[in-house]
């Protein structure tokens, strides 16, 4: 049994035996309100689990610090403490014979920010539902699709997926406002993942391009577009005792230059984040704390953030 989970389950040995794996299910499913977004640190985000399962997954998360805008946007000497609450559901498939996986999140945010609004100091607040998020992810190498009873005998080793997640523009907007929950345009993020596991350690390495359609309503009568942004980001996975993980994270990404009516910032992202994460198993919930930092930010949140997870799941329908 990998000794990253643990569980509980009533009746036949290979029921038992797939208890023990239960977990595994729930790590994919983690903090994803924000797995559309390259700042994110998530580990065990391609975690393989028998089909016909349902996740239900809440997370909050405080975030505070200083943020930095790029020069298309007059704010300077920001600062910014923001929320987020976020649900989201996830059902494990069988795809011509692959696991695969689909989740949808909804987040809510409440954030309070102040700076220099063109030299004047103003503050303002905002809360209300973000951007949502629709992912599909499929296993290609190193764990078909399992029924519960195959997947009792499976031992991870190594595993190379793939993802597609796609953001929707269902975000509060303001076209008058600079500062806003939603971003009003569509984003699209392939992804590619690899995890190597020998005994107690687990390697997870992960890598990604964000495309994203025009706002076409910045600022009531602007256009603002953003170039691509490549990301990675790396895990390092240790079992504390069964059912039982820490995890070290960091991640960077590079690119996302803003144009507004074809006048191109003088700047791009080149940001980079720091964390822990600790999971904590409960037969079939686990909880999840995480705590990250900007290590280094040429525009976005420079803030420490510290995240809860809960995760329950269950086979059968929805």
């Amino acid at each position: 049994m990998d000794r990253r989970y643990t569980a509980s389950w009533p009746s036949s040995s290979w029921k038992r035996r797939l208890g023990g794996h239960l977990l595994l299910v729930l790590l994919a499913f983690l903090s994803l309100a924000s797995r559309a977004s390259a700042q994110e640190l998530v580990p065990g985000a391609f975690t393989p689990a028998p089909v016909g399962f349902n996740i239900v997954t809440i997370l909050a998360n405080i975030n505070s610090g200083e943020v930095v805008f790029d020069s298309s946007a007059p704010i300077e000497d920001a600062t910014a403490r923001i929320g987020l609450a976020a649900i989201g559901l996830s059902r494990t498939l069988n795809l011509a014979g692959r696991y695969s996986n689909v989740t949808v999140v909804v987040p809510y945010f409440r954030a309070h920010l102040e700076g220099l609004l063109a030299d004047e100091f103003r503050e303002t607040s905002r809360s209300g539902l973000g951007d949502s998020t629709v992912r599909l992810g499929v296993n290609l190498y190193g764990a078909p699709a399992m029924t519960p009873k195959e997947f009792a005998a499976y031992r991870p080793s190594t595993v190379l997926s793939v993802s597609f997640t796609v953001g929707l523009p269902t975000g509060q907007y303001y076209p008058d406002k600079v500062i806003n929950i939603g971003t009003n345009r569509w984003a699209f993020r392939p992804e590619v993942g690899l995890a190597r596991t020998r005994g107690r350690w687990t390697i997870e390495g992960d890598f990604s391009t964000g495309f994203f359609t025009d706002n076409t309503n910045y600022l009531s009568t602007s256009t603002r577009a953003q170039s691509p942004i490549f990301a990675g980001q790396w895990h390092l996975i240790y079992t504390v005792r069964p059912g039982m993980w820490v995890a070290g994270d960091g991640n960077y990404w590079n690119g996302g230059r803003f144009t507004v009516d074809g006048v191109e910032a003088p700047l791009k992202q080149k940001n980079s984040r720091l964390g822990l994460t600790l999971a904590l198993p409960i037969a079939r919930q686990q909880f999840r704390i995480a705590y990250s930092y900007g290590a280094y930010t040429t525009i976005g949140g420079a803030y420490k953030s510290l995240g809860l997870s809960y995760s329950y799941a269950w086979l059968g329908r929805p």
